[in-house]
């Protein structure tokens, strides 16, 4: 570990973030909370060939873009690279080969430029990105937490603590949208695909609820809706019966969001909290924003969701989170690696 003995945490530092988990790799800068510039360079392209991330090559391609990234982040915010007062990167979870691209050169940049190194948690960062739309947000809240690899619904006590309230026992919210997809024929990626279909059809058809009961505490299950549209199609086409996919793809994102903004405004107001976050992917689609929103204005709640770059991953999230860690002095070591798996909080 280089020597950080004497370092002064200021109040607004320069914190560079890096994040290489999936197939975009992404470069931010933020002061504060203000975001600076938020760069990402996108495989989704290259990987949709092939459909869906394969992860060689997802590592491969970060390889090449982290340095160009960097430095066009770099340029938009206008600063030198010595400006920079931290640098914070996804060590977890995610793809292996992708996490250690960003992490290692991450945790370089922060040796040459003998600054801390925060090495951030990927689902952290996605309840971080609510602070950069609002700096002025405090915990308590609850948050919404729907991507393609988690679904959960979290009490954050304060930045450092996290109570889990729900959770899926098996297939994320995501996966399902991309699961569901395929069997309706659509590219990927999934979920935008889905969304767009499911504007020009109605939710008509019963899908069984992803909430469950699991003895005396709440899951949810995604597993059995996403096989419940698929015996529906395969029922349909033994019959010879033409399938709406448009009705098909309303229907499951009803089933599939509904429990999940239901659970997270009861919890809300159960808990006595006042805020209301989102984050993650999923929090992108359209019928989740509108029927949390409603739901939130119904019930009194504030409803802090993030800006649509910023429910996908990004950088700014993790630059978010890293600052967290910074004003707390939390910084990492040169040895840290990467994990593709790691505990939610």
């Amino acid at each position: 570990m280089y020597d950080l003995s004497g370092y002064k945490i200021k109040d607004e530092p320069v914190i560079l973030g890096i994040e290489s988990s999936c197939d975009d790799t992404a470069c931010a800068v933020i002061k504060g909370r203000c975001v600076l510039s938020d760069e990402v360079m996108s495989s989704a392209a290259l990987m949709e060939k092939y459909g869906g991330v394969v992860p060689e090559i997802a590592s491969r391609a970060h390889t090449d873009a982290v340095d160009l990234v960097t430095k066009k982040a770099l340029e938009k915010a206008g600063l030198s690279v010595r400006c920079v007062d931290a640098v914070a990167a996804t060590y977890g979870a995610g793809l292996l080969g992708s996490l250690l691209v960003g992490l290692s050169f991450g945790k370089a940049l922060a040796y040459a430029l003998r600054v801390p190194f925060l090495a951030v948690n990927h689902i952290r960062g996605h309840i971080a990105s609510a602070y950069l739309e609002d700096p002025r947000l405090m915990p308590p809240f609850v948050t919404l937490l729907a991507s393609g690899g988690h679904t959960a619904i979290l009490h954050t006590v304060d930045e450092e603590r996290f109570e889990v309230l729900a959770e899926t026992s098996d297939d994320a919210v995501g996966e399902a949208f991309d699961k569901c997809a395929r069997v309706l024929g659509l590219p990927y990626p999934g979920g935008p695909n889905i969304q767009r279909l499911a504007k020009e059809g109605s939710a008509t058809i019963t899908f069984p609820s992803a909430e469950v009961r699991d003895k005396s505490a709440l899951r949810f299950s995604y597993s059995g809706l996403k096989t419940s549209v698929m015996n529906y199609c395969q029922r349909a086409e033994q019959r010879g019966t033409a399938v709406d996919r448009a009705d098909v793809a309303a229907s499951f994102t009803k089933a599939a969001i509904d429990p999940l903004v239901k659970r997270t405004v009861e919890f809300a107001l159960a808990l006595g909290v006042e805020t209301v976050t989102c984050g993650g992917g999923v929090a992108a689609n359209e019928y989740l924003r509108a029927e949390m929103s409603r739901a939130c204005s119904e019930h009194g709640l504030k409803l802090i969701l993030p800006a649509l770059a910023r429910c996908t991953d990004n950088a700014a999230m993790i630059a978010s989170e890293g600052y967290n860690m910074y004003i707390r002095g939390m910084f990492s070591g040169m040895s840290k690696n990467a994990a593709a798996r790691i505990p939610l909080w």
